[in-house]
């Protein structure tokens, strides 16, 4: 599933024959915005966005277009210089066509639209005071407090939000930090800003060209005040500062707490009500590396298949800012629970997917027949009682997915309506069953999301239940003949779950599409049902008819696992400043957990059986093990260079990311990607007499120079697993060793069902535990010893 990348000019020119047949039925001479990546001693850097309005033609002049090619003028947008280094400019097809043959024009690519990835947890993740990672109490110095997390996402709302005060003794900005607030519209800056919200910022005009308007702003902020929520939860979620008593309505009472609680925030304002445009994202990470955070994270993603790296904005942002040493954490999409549907998946990002905590919000279904279902919800209102209600199924009302305006009235006013997952919004319809007159809704999952149960804040009674109960639900509606029922809820429920965690269903899943040999993705935090702060400009259901306005709100989504890892990178990475970027996540992957809190391996909701690396990554993060986790994997831009020339990108597609006006040099590239030096391994074997070797070196970051570590395997099926040296031993002088795994297929292999064989590799030191999953791809089908 790999993209094979052949010359550059043959790649950017097939790029605008695709861009030119998208935009056909534009009007001639329209413009769309490009991203133009440029070598750095280009003239066009030297162009200011703030003159763009009255020097079209002196862009034109420098990006060298023909006079035939010069009208319209071209308008710059954006000039970016710390994590890319190229401008961003509204082009015509014809015009991109011709840059991009240009000296010293690296990479051209139309504007995408990115979309979002839509405070139990530092108890779930046992966060201690004990282990170091958080602060004493409330009044003592917070621990992260030299560190600055950048949340690229939709703003921030400050307003009246405690998690944004600075609650504990927190000092000065950090000097390292140069960043500010800018007052706009109905931010302002002077009075919502402090010594915990040390920035926010705004970007916004490759989204006003997308849209070919200025912002509505009745309907939005033009300012970095968070008009959606998201941006506002997922800052919290990485570094509130605790808040007593938080909750959605009467439930999830207790405690608010960011991962890094000590930790400041610097909000930079991506996303928009239409989505979040790939020129601004690339500006945010521009300014953010330049302000100097130490972590940045992005809920924010690809809902198709992962872009080429040279292509993806966000890919090439995040490389400028690892090369700065900042840890970029991302999250891995929403679109499982497909293969391949991962994204930001390039190695130098930390991916992260969604799982389940030990909290739930029962809402059980009472049948006339007296079987009880167990389900989720969040609803607040006036409950059902007990008494028993008819019950019809959606299917027969006029929309089995319960769209609004779709139901049919006199067949659901006054019952309960079982409608399916899918389609539409889950709050959604639950308004349709209450425009349309209906007492209550029960939302059973279909196969596609399995057993996952997200609780929603509904508008009507409301539950949802999994795939099984859902059948049986199914066949009593549509089988009894006067069928009815009741649903009572049960509030807030902690520890008595099955088994948490559980991987998500909607969690983005591996194999790599774009890297085969780098495992993706990275790891899993949770994700579902989490309580963070929420903006007081929209509802906690976000639709328009919700009149309803909350401090705190329950969410779920990758978008909500990624600033649990950016937390936790916070705290790494105040702990040991002299970390790199690749040492923070190497610690987070290889302490990462893979057993539930019954002892069996992590179940995937959507299949009901344990989940594979594939789905899990290294497992889930365990942050007071990675705090000091023996041995680290490390690895520099310079490692990351060769792995793009071993996936072969050319030269002058990798100076897009290095950004030094020189040709890198493949000439002593690995042999394959996978040589890459990432603590998990996944080969693709090409035969069933294949053996594939990959070279590693770790450092050992212990307290005892002298470790002795040695290697303990657990073979996947129908492969021989050797590594060499099994025994690591460390002193003064040796501190960092290397040593080769050979992965090859074992005796006299048959074809099997599975696609994919799974195992690790584990060096113990009697102290320590660092291990690295292993992932192997059987060509077409699988593989097994007879």
């Amino acid at each position: 599933m790999a993209m094979s990348i052949g010359p550059v000019l043959a790649a950017v020119l097939i790029v605008f024959v695709v861009a030119a047949t998208a935009v056909a039925e534009e009007a001639k001479g329209a413009q769309s915005t490009y991203i133009v990546h440029l070598a750095p001693d280009h003239p066009a850097l030297a162009l200011s966005a703030a003159r763009s309005g009255s020097h079209g033609a002196l862009l034109g002049r420098v990006l060298q277009l023909p006079r035939h090619l010069q009208a319209p003028r071209p308008r710059l947008i954006y000039s970016y210089a710390h994590a890319a280094t190229g401008i961003a400019a509204r082009l015509t097809t014809a015009q991109a066509a011709h840059i991009a043959t240009q000296p010293g024009v690296l990479s051209v690519h139309r504007d995408e639209a990115r979309q979002l990835h839509t405070t139990h947890t530092p108890a779930f993740l046992s966060l201690s005071q004990a282990a170091g990672l958080l602060p004493a109490a409330s009044g003592a110095s917070g621990t992260a407090s030299d560190v600055v997390v950048g949340v690229l996402d939709t703003g921030i709302y400050p307003i009246g939000r405690s998690s944004f005060a600075p609650a504990i003794a927190l000092g000065p900005t950090p000097s390292t930090f140069s960043g500010g607030c800018v007052s706009a519209g109905a931010f302002n800056a002077s009075a919502y800003c402090n010594t915990k919200l040390v920035g926010a910022k705004f970007f916004y005009k490759g989204y006003e060209a997308g849209l070919g308007h200025p912002i509505d702003e009745s309907k939005e902020s033009k300012s970095p005040l968070d008009t959606e929520g998201h941006g506002t939860h997922t800052a919290s979620t990485a570094a509130g500062s605790a808040v007593p008593n938080a909750g959605l309505f009467d439930y999830a009472r207790g405690q608010a707490l960011g991962m890094a609680p000590g930790a400041r925030i610097a909000a930079y304002k991506i996303c928009w009500s239409s989505g979040c445009y790939d020129s601004d994202i690339l500006a945010a990470f521009d300014e953010a590396v330049a302000d100097g955070v130490n972590v940045i994270s992005l809920s924010v993603g690809s809902s198709g298949l992962a872009p080429s790296f040279f292509r993806d904005s966000i890919a090439i942002g995040a490389f400028g800012a690892v090369k700065k040493g900042i840890v970029v954490s991302a999250s891995a999409g929403n679109s499982g629970p497909g293969e391949y549907t991962a994204t930001n998946i390039a190695p130098w990002i930390l991916t992260v997917g969604a799982s389940t905590v030990d909290r739930e919000f029962p809402a059980d279904v009472v049948l006339g027949d007296g079987s009880v279902y167990g389900g989720v919800s969040l609803y607040s209102g006036e409950p059902l009682g007990s008494t028993q209600l008819p019950v019809v199924y959606a299917a027969d009302c006029g929309s089995r997915l319960c769209y609004l305006d779709a139901l049919d009235k006199e067949k659901v006013a006054g019952k309960i309506v079982l409608c399916e997952r899918g389609g539409n919004a889950r709050v959604e319809k639950g308004a349709a069953v209450k425009q349309a007159g209906g007492a209550g809704m029960i939302l059973a999952n279909t196969e596609e999301s399995g057993e996952e149960l997200l609780a929603d804040s509904h508008l009507v009674p409301a539950t949802m239940v999994g795939q099984t109960y859902g059948e049986k639900i199914t066949h009593y509606v549509k089988t009894d003949p006067s069928p009815t029922a009741t649903i009572v809820f049960r509030g807030t429920v902690i520890g008595k779950t099955p088994s948490a965690p559980q991987i998500a269903s909607f969690s983005s899943r591996g194999p790599n599409y774009r890297a085969p040999e780098i495992l993706k993705p990275d790891v899993t935090a949770p994700g579902v049902n989490i309580l963070a702060a929420w903006t007081g400009e929209a509802s906690p259901t976000d639709i328009d008819i919700d009149p309803r306005r909350v401090e705190f709100n329950i969410i779920s989504g990758t978008s909500m696992s990624c600033p649990h890892v950016s937390g936790l990178a916070a705290l790494l990475r105040q702990a040991h400043p002299d970390w790199s970027p690749a040492a923070v996540k190497s610690a987070l992957m290889t302490t990462a957990y893979n057993e539930d809190n019954s002892g069996e391996t992590i179940k995937d909701l959507a299949t009901g059986v344990a989940s594979t690396p594939f789905v899990r990554g290294a497992g889930h993060v365990d942050p007071n093990r990675a705090l000091n986790p023996g041995l680290v994997y490390d690895a520099d831009t310079a490692d990351y260079i060769g792995f793009l020339c071993a996936l072969g990108y050319p030269p002058s597609l990798i100076a897009v990311f290095t950004r030094d006006g020189s040709d890198a040099d493949c000439s002593a590239k690995p042999a394959r990607s996978g040589d890459l030096n990432y603590p998990n391994f996944a080969t693709v074997f090409s035969s069933y007499k294949d053996s594939v070797t990959y070279h590693r070196v770790v450092r050992n970051v212990g307290s005892n120079a002298s470790a002795v570590y040695e290697a303990k395997i657990e073979s996947p099926a129908g492969v021989d697993v050797s590594v060499t040296p099994s025994k690591l031993v460390f002193d003064e002088e040796n501190g960092s060793l290397a040593y080769e795994i050979t992965l090859a297929v074992a005796g006299n292999p048959v074809i099997v069902e599975a696609k994919y064989s799974f195992g690790s590799l584990t060096w113990s030191d009697g102290v320590h535990e660092v291990r690295s999953a292993i992932a192997v791809t059987w060509p077409s089908g699988g593989a097994s010893s007879m």
